[in-house]
Parts: structure tokens; C-alpha cells; sequence
């Protein structure tokens, strides 16, 4: 089981904070990485998308949310406050914040959502060679990473851009008010496109042509250096928290993967939440990266080879709630009944702007072949095969790069609460898929990484990781899919190549 009676954990005990797009949580996890049975607090909050592609959040309210969710815990923990022994982060990534001198925002918090820079990435492939860039920082040039994001602000925004002394993400953030100061980690920093990923330092040659100094950027650090010492007033407010060590936030990305027992190149993480992503851990990363994926980092020795999805759970959302699906009464049941891709529809699910394989920031969603007799049920259906099909091509590129035939292990809300999808994407990919059952894994994987950091476990292989059989893909439905992803790639040569050209 992933989950313990608190009677029955094992100390030292780690609470996790996750700060996720659509929920923030504070959890309590032992020393086997079990979740302890009672001990978490969630607060939702939202992202404010716009119709120019704006994605942003007021970070101060995600930390007021940060609070309240400690504050719950920590009356609930009770007796058990004695076995905690650290605080570990993770938080989605690719966003920043700038603050003033006095360490309060002035900008708004946007997130890798925002697709108001996508005019940049043309000036920065002017500019720069984006093949070398990739290999050094393992990032294209798009609007979700900074690059293309400090120079649309420094020209959109030029008197605000001008007030920010720093620039910080929502962990570093909540660091500076927690303890006064803060650094960012090789993880988080590996998200922006600014990190030189093979030496671990922020990379002079893009900086170079962008309106920021580093010195506006933290100070890089790895996740198994904490913080001691909390500010008195959250001393006071968490007592059994004021000299336990603070570990720096991780990047979501990383921390699913931990969480999921997904840590050599022998398994292959498929998380679906809101967003939806394929990522391996590697000791030994490939130099030059293939134009689909990206390279980041789990900290100073682990690497992360993968490929990300804007969309994903995001997509059934909208989709369930835009065609009135919300009050069916047995929806699962009702796509269960559906042939595979017998719906006659084509659906580009860019919702967000694509991410990879194809990087296109521009791209917008196209629901293609429509007729009178389409019911809302086969559009939702196509929605979702269509995110399946977008994570096989990721998957294609993946598989070269990773030693033998790896295991795909699924985690994630939006994947693991419809049994439909999980099959769907287990077709499309022609694999089996083992389930993590770990309802958190991220907030998991940040506190193992804590753990191992505190010494209370040597290695991460020594911990179970509870993953179950799963799904086993139909040889039929595959073939039947592979007709599916042949029409999503042409449409997107037409619409969406053609446009790039």
C-alpha cells in the first residue's frame, strides 16, 4: 500500500508542497515514502487565461494558499509534529515573477501557458544558433521558456519590465518570505532555456542577447542543500517546522518521475494531468538532443530526457464542460462503448499552443470533419485519442535514446481516473502500461528527494514504489490508430507547418 496509518509511519517524516496549475497541497510522506492516511490540505486556485494567450496567476495569493494549506496540516498532524524531520517543494514550472527591491511582486506570474511571445522565437532563431542552444540548455526556442518570454516583456511591458530587480519563480518566491532569501534549483533553472545543462550554470551566451543581467537571476543550487531558520512570524505560526531543514523546490516534471519509481532508464514516466508528458531519468544524458525534446534536470547528478504536452486533462475539461457533458450520467461507460477512431473526426488539441514534438507556439486546436450526425460523445472521444496520438510521436523519439525496452509506468489524475484513456493511450502506443498507484506522485517524488538528502533512505531504489500490471495494448486498435495519426499529421502539415513556413 502507498499509504500508512499514522500510528504505523516510519520517521523521519517529510512534508510536501506542491504548488500545482490547478491546486496547491501540503502533504505528509514517511520514511518509505508512504502518504500518511488523514495528512494533507488542499487549496484549488486557477490559472486566468486570456484571448491574446495570456496564462497568469497572482503569486500572492498561491502563497496565501501555501499558508493555509500548512496551517490545516499542521492541526491535523498533532502528535506526530515530534517525527518530522524536513519540508520538501515542487512546483510547476516555466513561471516567473518579478520583484522589486523590497521582495514583492510587481509583475503578475505567468506560466508556460502564456503564448504572448511566440513573435520572439523568430528573432531569437536570428540571433542565435537555436540547434547549439538546444544541446547546451536542452530547451528550444519557444514562448514557454524565458528567452522569448523576457524579451516580449522587456518590449510589451518596458515600464514595468523596468521595476523588476529580480526576476523568480513561485518557489523562489515563497523561499524569499519564508527565510529572506532564496536560491533556485539546477531542476527548476533546467525549465527556463537559461541553464547551461552540462555545466550547471547560467548560460552567458543566450543572456548575452537578452534585457536581463544575471545578477537579476538566484543563485543556482541543488535540491539536498535546505534551509534552516524560519522568519519568527512563520516560526511562531509552525513551530515544529521553525528548525527543520527547508528543502528548495523541485520542477513537477521531476518530482512525477521520482514519485512514480521512475528513476533509470529502465522505466519511462507517462504523467497526465492537467498537461501530459514522457520523461526518463538519466545519469549519462545524450549530448545533442533530437528537435523534439527537451533535456532538463532532477538535480546535480540525474537528468531528465522527455517530451511535454500543453495538453492533456486540460483538454477533457474544456471539452467536457464547452459541450455540456458534465451531467451525463455515466460518461466513462458511454466512451467505453465507442469504436477507436470511428468518430470520421481529426483533432489538432493545441488549445495552449503546441509544445513537443513540434514546438509550434502558435499552433491553435482544429476540430476537422464535422457533419450533422456528430454528437458531442464522439467529439470528446476524438479529444482525447487526439492527446494520445500527440504523446505516441513523443514516445518514437524517445525510444532510440534510451538502453533496451523500458517499462512505461502511467501516473496522473486526469489518466488514472478514466480507465477509457489509460486503454486508449496504451493502444496508441502498442505497449503495455504499468499504474503507478501513488495518488501523489509528485508530491512523493519531492519528498524522496528530500529523504535521500536527510540520509534516511541511501538510494531511491531501496524504496518501494507500488506499481501495479495495468493496461495491455490490442494489436487491432493500434493499427486502427496508426490511421488516426497519419490524418493528425497531415492536417498539422497543412495548417500548421504550412504557417511556420
Amino acid at each position: 500500500m502507498s499509504t500508512v496509518n499514522a500510528d504505523k509511519a516510519e520517521p523521519p517524516l517529510v512534508v510536501s508542497i506542491d504548488i500545482g496549475t490547478s491546486s496547491v497541497r501540503a502533504s505528509v510522506f514517511d520514511r518509505t515514502g508512504r502518504s500518511v492516511e488523514g495528512m494533507e490540505a488542499r487549496r484549488a486556485h486557477e490559472i486566468q487565461a486570456t484571448s491574446e494567450g495570456a496564462a497568469e496567476a497572482d503569486p500572492d495569493v498561491l502563497l496565501h494558499a501555501v499558508f493555509e494549506c500548512l496551517d490545516r496540516l499542521m492541526e491535523k498532524t498533532g502528535p506526530l509534529q515530534s517525527g518530522i524531520g524536513g519540508v520538501a517543494a515542487c512546483t510547476f514550472v516555466n513561471n516567473i515573477l518579478g520583484i522589486d527591491g523590497d521582495h514583492r511582486a510587481v509583475t503578475p506570474l505567468t506560466t508556460y501557458a502564456d503564448t504572448r511571445a511566440e513573435r520572439e522565437v523568430g528573432g531569437l532563431r536570428s540571433d542565435f544558433d537555436e540547434t547549439a542552444a538546444h544541446d547546451r540548455t536542452g530547451c528550444r526556442f519557444h514562448p514557454s521558456y524565458l528567452p522569448a518570454r523576457f524579451r516580449w516583456l522587456g518590449r510589451a511591458q518596458p515600464d514595468l519590465f523596468a521595476r523588476v530587480r529580480r526576476w523568480v519563480s513561485i518557489g523562489e518566491y515563497l523561499e524569499l518570505r519564508l527565510f529572506g532569501e532564496t536560491g533556485v534549483t539546477y531542476s527548476v533553472a533546467s525549465w527556463t532555456g537559461l541553464l547551461n545543462r552540462f555545466h550547471l550554470v547560467w548560460d552567458s551566451q543566450l543572456l548575452a542577447g537578452l534585457p536581463v543581467k544575471e545578477n537579476q537571476l538566484s543563485p543556482l543550487t541543488d535540491v539536498k542543500r535546505p534551509r534552516r531558520g524560519l522568519r519568527q512570524k512563520f516560526a511562531a505560526r509552525w513551530p515544529a517546522l521553525a528548525r527543520v531543514p527547508w528543502f528548495p523546490a523541485v520542477g513537477d516534471g521531476a518530482a512525477a518521475n521520482v514519485g512514480s519509481g521512475c528513476i533509470s532508464s529502465r522505466q519511462v514516466a507517462l504523467t497526465m494531468g492537467t498537461t501530459s508528458a514522457l520523461r526518463v531519468v538519466l545519469c549519462d544524458p545524450p549530448e545533442h538532443l533530437p528537435a523534439g525534446l527537451w533535456c532538463y534536470r532532477v538535480d546535480g547528478k540525474r537528468s531528465l530526457l522527455g517530451g511535454a504536452l500543453s495538453e492533456g486533462g486540460s483538454v477533457f475539461a474544456w471539452m467536457k464542460d464547452t459541450l455540456n457533458l458534465g451531467a451525463h450520467p455515466d460518461l466513462e461507460r458511454a466512451l467505453a462503448a465507442m469504436e477507436p477512431d470511428s468518430h470520421g473526426l481529426t483533432v489538432l488539441p493545441f488549445l495552449a499552443g503546441e509544445r513537443a514534438p513540434g514546438w509550434a507556439g502558435h499552433a491553435r486546436a482544429v476540430l476537422q470533419g464535422l457533419s450533422l450526425a456528430t454528437t458531442p460523445l464522439e467529439i470528446l472521444r476524438a479529444g482525447m485519442e487526439a492527446v494520445a496520438y500527440r504523446l505516441f510521436l513523443v514516445f518514437e523519439l524517445l525510444q532510440p535514446l534510451i538502453a533496451g525496452r523500458s517499462r512505461v509506468v502511467a501516473s496522473g489524475g486526469a489518466l488514472l481516473r478514466s480507465p477509457v484513456w489509460l486503454q486508449i493511450v496504451t493502444d496508441v502506443l502498442g505497449r503495455p502500461v504499468a499504474v503507478c498507484e501513488v495518488p501523489e506522485a509528485t508530491s512523493r517524488g519531492a519528498a524522496l528527494l528530500a529523504l535521500e538528502a536527510l540520509g534516511a533512505i541511501r538510494d531511491l531504489e531501496e524504496v518501494p514504489h507500488f506499481i501495479l500490471p495495468g493496461c495491455q495494448p490490442d494489436a487491432q486498435r493500434h493499427a486502427r490508430y496508426q490511421k488516426g495519426i497519419q490524418r493528425q499529421q497531415e492536417l498539422y502539415a497543412k495548417l500548421v507547418i504550412k504557417e511556420d513556413q
